[in-house]
């Protein structure tokens, strides 16, 4: 509700800005030399009295503008979302295929150490029986 009333300020606040800086004199006089009646003797609204007032009417409603425009971000309704527009589509990171095995038959990530064939295993006697030696 907030919103659309500042959106509808802004709108207003935009035509008027628009028409404002129109009237501004360009080159040559401008609109604004209309607006004096053709009177070149400065009397009543002179060309200087509505440059003056074109520009400070150019500047609030600038001003304005932005003010709103800022203030319009936070007026916006959030919806209750916290989470930002990757988190709601749901991406998820891509899982390790592992060729139709399942977890238990996958391979380690641990390298295996390699079999001593022949060499010592670990009890002492060189891999020779565990008889006498005579």
């Amino acid at each position: 509700m907030l919103y659309t009333i500042i959106l509808s300020i802004i709108t207003l606040v935009s035509v008027l800005l628009v028409i404002v800086i129109l009237l501004q004199p360009g080159q040559g006089q401008g609109i604004s030399g209309g607006l004096a009646g053709g009177q070149a003797g400065g009397q009543g609204l002179g060309a200087r009295r509505t440059a003056d007032l074109l520009s400070k009417s150019t500047t609030v409603l600038g001003t304005a503008l932005l003010v709103l425009s800022v203030f319009a971000n936070f007026a916006i309704e959030r919806g209750g979302t916290t989470e930002s527009a990757v988190q709601q589509s749901g991406v998820q990171a891509p899982t390790e295929q592992t060729d139709g095995m399942d977890a238990s038959q996958s391979p380690s990530a641990v390298p295996e150490l390699p079999q001593n064939q022949g060499g010592n295993n670990g009890d002492g006697d060189n891999g020779g029986s565990s008889g006498d030696n005579n």
